[in-house]
């Protein structure tokens, strides 16, 4: 397995084991098939797990503690997240440590090595044009992050629960590069890596999403970049695994997509496994999440994987199908 460089911390394998799948998000799978991937993950050198009290309401989480019983592989690193929202200012470090505190019970482990923020990161005035109602549950405005959140995040890391904190840059574009150009920047981002530029129905906001953008901005401030979504939900496979509505943005992207797999099937290619491909030469990005569910799709991966980045010629024909949101502007700082 290549090692890469995440940021300023450690080196980490270029594939990352998501909780998505071994949650039954990405389709249905079991326990006992979950266990036995996170498993194979470790075996096939895989060194970051990145897990969440979302993925299957904690089942991913379940499955860690039960898959390692609290003794992780040597080299392995762990992360959690937190959907804080945007509660009273005086409520944020408990929140945050409540919810680190169960994710580390779930897991058997007694710290992460990363704990990443899991709202949109969002403007303080801003208001959303779906979901308004809601946006306070998963929108964490920009003052109360830059004023709470970060010395609440600092705070775990002295308390010896977190080696360190990221944010998950599908927020505000405005607002997530704004929070990589602080003085107190997290360690690592979490941004969407796909040929497609899309977060699908993670994606909450009209204004262009700017994934690239934010990759740049995270490495001109020597912030890690995991690269997320590199199938985006299935939209860059060849059958998407899950019963969606036709006007589910995830189901949308995979329309979108017609192209990429008429692509693949000239060359003789599976799509999922080129979108990894080139979800890996993306240049930027230190470590590719996967969201695989058995140890069949985790298996596929690490031999595209072991074929390496996509070649050049191979990402220009891609590139020339246009499918991604927009060719972004470069950003400043």
């Amino acid at each position: 397995m290549e090692m890469r460089q995440l940021g300023d911390l450690w080196p980490v394998s270029a594939l990352t084991l998501g909780g998505g799948g071994l949650g039954q998000i990405w389709g249905k799978t079991d326990r006992a098939e979950a266990v036995a991937t996170a498993r194979l993950a470790a075996d096939l050198g895989i060194t970051l797990f990145d897990m969440a009290p979302l993925y299957g309401r904690g089942e991913a989480e379940e499955v860690m503690g039960e898959a390692f019983e609290g003794l992780l592989p040597e080299g392995a690193r762990v992360t959690t997240k937190c959907m804080l929202g945007s509660p009273e200012p005086e409520e944020v470090a408990a929140k945050l440590e409540r919810s680190l505190q169960r994710s580390l019970k779930a897991m058997r482990l007694e710290r992460v090595d990363l704990f990443f923020l899991h709202s949109n990161i969002c403007p303080d005035e801003y208001v959303y044009g779906e979901e308004a109602e809601t946006q306070d549950r998963w929108a964490t405005r920009l003052s109360l992050y830059a004023d709470h959140v970060v010395p609440a995040l600092e705070g775990l890391k002295e308390k010896g629960l977190i080696g360190d904190w990221g944010i998950t840059g599908t927020g505000l574009p405005v607002s997530i590069m704004e929070a990589l150009r602080l003085e107190t920047r997290p360690a690592v981002v979490q941004a969407v890596a796909n040929l497609l530029d899309s977060a699908g129905s993670m994606r909450r906001f009209e204004e262009p999403p700017e994934p690239r953008n934010i990759i740049r901005t995270a490495k001109n401030n020597d912030v890690g970049v995991m690269g997320i979504r590199a199938v985006q939900a299935g939209a860059l496979t060849e059958a998407i695994d899950r019963p969606l509505e036709a006007d589910n943005p995830d189901y949308k992207d995979y329309e979108k997509a017609a192209p990429f797999r008429a692509l693949c099937k000239e060359l003789g290619e599976d799509p999922a496994l080129i979108a990894h491909r080139y979800a890996l030469s993306m240049d930027g990005v230190d470590t590719v999440v996967l969201g695989v569910k058995n140890r069949e799709e985790l298996r596929a991966c690490v031999t595209a994987a072991e074929k390496g980045p996509l070649e050049a010629e191979l990402r220009k024909r891609v590139d020339a199908l246009r499918l991604n949101f927009q060719f972004p502007r470069m950003p400043i700082g």
